[in-house]
């Protein structure tokens, strides 16, 4: 015993030297502790006041109240979205006019004059297409689900009978709208666009990161959504209350039920089922069964959720018997693969792409594979495409604006091109989503990460995703036989055009997409504006 009570104590003067640090180490972390258990405690007061002149209660939607950690997430981060800011109501005053891209649609933006109100031109109100030009996918779902709204209407909308032929469609989106609710939503895309490019192009553990935070959308996602669209209420508050809202954005969805609309639809994004992809006091439409049951599962109302089909513009989906026809008679007579690659919104995936572009230099040169390249409105792109075609000697022709997109595409429904690559670069941004659309029917492949574009009807090489979210739209359009499965090596992606060069797996794709097409598979926009008509007679 009297060797043990030595052996502390010579423990003790050893360790004298560091007791100080250790006695202000032990007083940090039990005051963190303390401080923590404080921040739990007060945490439910703060998220009730933060919440309390909602319109709607996201709790109640997603099965009850947050645990105290939770409750202080939804609060902080609400905190650095918008800070001590209070929610307006008044909505923008706004104004249509005719768009010069897409003929029959009216776009709607603020009307400095403060007249308050839209001149309206028909006995019933607008159809509402909103949107938020963040990234590519939600305009272009936007665009496609207006292309069902415009045209000549043959016993009113889609022929379902009445008195709307006279019913406009209105394009709105958000950052349309000059305002300091748009900005805070511009601030918020740029970040999120950096970091898409940053894993992209970092890859390895950055990207394991990136990809967890795209697929973790839980409850206190949509609470923070939520949250930041009741400031964005006064974006939609100038419209005719009694007008559908179709959403391609389920922030543009949780603000049009926070201002009041009763008949709002949300067109669900993805084949992943998230919280915040939904939205509470609306009609959730999605895209297949397995986010349709996944939803169910996650406790969303049944009668807040509905399959409608894939998001999918009308000029694509009637065009599919043709298109078909065309893809397979070229393989057939032994024509040149054409392949499009399209660059998303965010301008991500630039090394996996340039890389792929140098793989095929070789296809290219001997004849067999034709490339439309998309670098869309990104200069980085452009530089990139152009950088990979000088140092592997392509050859390519250049294409600027919309007329000239239009006109390629005119031509390749007979011809050919007069080089085998053509890159498409632009300066403004719907031409640089639309030329995608524009040319799937007349390409033989969409290579494309599986995003909003792995739900078309093209067969489809899915490279690379971004986010890990986007996993499951690979799976989905593997499954319907009009895509692969997720290609994450160039090498493979390689592989893959060899099949299609020399195998019948175009044809078997196309044997896919003419039977889905059949079903309704490619029907989704057209079934949202119908069924927004429809509810709209029932109110």
């Amino acid at each position: 015993f009297h060797q043990r009570g030595v052996n502390i104590l010579t423990i003790m003067i050893d360790l004298q030297p560091w007791a100080p640090a250790l006695t202000i180490l032990a007083s940090i972390v039990t005051a963190a502790y303390v401080a923590w258990r404080l921040v739990l405690l007060l945490a439910p007061g703060l998220y009730r006041k933060m919440i309390k002149n909602n319109t709607i209660s996201v709790d109640d939607f997603v099965g009850g109240p947050p645990s105290p950690t939770s409750a202080f997430k939804s609060w902080f981060l609400n905190r650095l979205n918008v800070g001590t800011r209070v929610a307006k109501k008044e909505g923008y005053p706004l104004k249509t006019e005719d768009s010069d891209k897409v003929a029959g649609l009216k776009v709607t933006s603020r009307n400095e004059t403060g007249k308050k109100g839209v001149a309206p031109t028909s006995n019933n109100p607008p159809v509402v297409v909103g949107t938020i030009r963040m990234g590519f996918g939600h305009h272009r779902i936007a665009y496609a689900a207006t292309s069902w709204g415009l045209g000549e209407k043959k016993g009113g909308f889609l022929g379902l009978g009445g008195d709307d032929k006279d019913r406009e469609t209105f394009f709105h989106d958000f950052l349309n709208i000059e305002s300091e609710e748009a900005q805070l939503i511009k601030d918020m895309d740029k970040m999120y666009s950096k970091g898409s490019r940053l894993a992209s192009e970092l890859g390895g553990s950055v990207e394991k990161f990136w990809g967890s935070l795209t697929k973790s959308g839980d409850e206190d996602s949509l609470r923070m959504t939520y949250q930041f669209a009741e400031h964005m209420v006064p974006l939609i508050n100038g419209l005719d209350k009694n007008s559908p809202i179709i959403a391609s954005h389920s922030m543009v969805a949780c603000a049009a039920v926070a201002a009041g609309f009763k008949n709002v639809i949300n067109l669900v994004i993805d084949n992943h089922a998230q919280w915040f992809v939904v939205v509470p006091g609306c009609l959730n439409l999605v895209q297949g069964p397995s986010n349709y049951h996944s939803l169910l599962k996650m406790g969303v109302p049944e009668d807040q959720v509905q399959i409608a089909g894939h998001w999918i513009p009308r000029d694509l989906v009637e065009g599919i018997p043709d298109a078909s026809a065309r893809r397979t008679a070229r393989r057939k007579a032994g024509k040149p693969l054409r392949i499009i690659i399209p660059v998303g919104g965010a301008g991500a995936q630039r090394k996996f792409i340039v890389n792929l572009v140098g793989a095929l230099s070789g296809l290219v040169k001997e004849g067999k594979v034709q490339l439309f390249l998309n670098a869309a409105d990104h200069e980085h792109m452009k530089e990139a495409f152009i950088g990979a075609l000088e140092s592997n000697d392509m050859d390519y022709d250049k294409v600027v604006d919309m007329k000239g997109v239009q006109s390629f595409r005119e031509k390749m429904l007979t011809e050919e091109p007069k080089k085998n690559v053509t890159l498409f670069t632009y300066d403004d941004y719907f031409t640089a989503v639309a030329t995608t659309d524009i040319l799937c029917n007349v390409a033989d492949v969409l290579c494309c990460k599986p995003s909003e574009l792995a739900f078309y009807p093209i067969p489809k090489l899915m490279i690379r995703r971004v986010g890990d979210h986007e996993a499951y739209s690979a799976m989905r359009a593997s499954e319907l036989g009009d895509g692969t499965l997720e290609v994450r090596e160039v090498p493979e992606a390689v592989r893959y055009v060899e099949l299609f060069l020399t195998t019948k797996l175009i044809e078997t794709m196309n044997n896919s997409i003419e039977a889905n097409n059949k079903i309704g598979i490619y029907d989704g926009c057209k079934n949202a504006m119908r069924i927004a008509l429809e509810r709209s007679k029932k109110m």
